[in-house]
């Protein structure tokens, strides 16, 4: 989950900890699309009011992962392979503002992070469950190279249009293919660290470009063949 500065409220803190954690069960597929939420089930396992809750859920609505429909309840959203393509389209253009919109230099932490990614993509066909593994790594390496985005705007941006789409790889991926997946991944996070060890941002960019291309031809062909 993404660190939250200390110097909110503890009710922000609350809420941001609650939208994290639906928002992970998500993406991660423990809330299968169509899935029913109850504002009241969830505010007794988070021992909160429901008002908290209620933001939550709308601004899971807001980002699309969430219908909320009045007299009815509030649901996961189905997944729609027309809309999530253009969400990837939408990524790809947006990944040529990296290299121009206050890029940060990579730390030696995220140097780090991304090292340890790196060795956690050699074992993820070992874990006993690794399309969710695989989607749970996919998801650090997210986040860390969001380290290298100076403009917080865009960052937000970022993140949002990812999570619209991060769930389509535990929902279409086959278990026989996660290993295939994670080389490729593996292979992602070698060459950026190659990339940023020269401080090589332009090429970072354009090689996070090329990945969201490839992916989407490969969820577009899983979608379509269901391999």
């Amino acid at each position: 989950m993404t660190e939250m500065p200390s110097n909110i409220s503890e009710a922000e803190q609350r809420f941001q900890w609650i939208y994290q954690t639906l928002r992970s069960r998500i993406i991660l597929l423990d809330y299968q699309p169509g899935t029913r939420l109850s504002e009241e089930q969830l505010a007794d396992e988070f021992k909160v009011s429901r008002t908290p809750i209620r933001r939550v859920l709308n601004r899971l609505e807001v980002e699309g992962l969430l219908e909320i429909r009045h007299g009815a309840g509030n649901f996961v959203t189905e997944l729609s392979m027309p809309e999530l393509l253009e969400v990837f389209e939408l990524r790809m253009e947006l990944v040529r503002l990296i290299d121009v919109l206050a890029p940060r230099a990579a730390s030696a932490n995220l140097i780090q992070r991304l090292q340890n990614l790196q060795m956690a993509c050699l074992s993820i066909t070992k874990h006993p469950k690794p399309k969710r593994r695989f989607a749970e790594v996919n998801v650090e390496v997210f986040l860390s190279f969001m380290d290298l985005v100076g403009n917080q705007p865009l960052r937000a941006v970022q993140e949002q249009l990812f999570y619209r789409t991060a769930r389509m790889w535990p929902y279409l991926l086959d278990e026989k293919n996660v290993g295939y997946e994670a080389e490729l991944l593996h292979a992602e996070i070698s060459e950026a660290l190659r990339l940023l060890a020269n401080n090589d941002y332009p090429s970072f960019g354009h090689l996070y470009r090329c990945h969201l291309a490839m992916a989407c031809q490969r969820l577009a062909t899983m979608q379509t063949t269901g391999v």
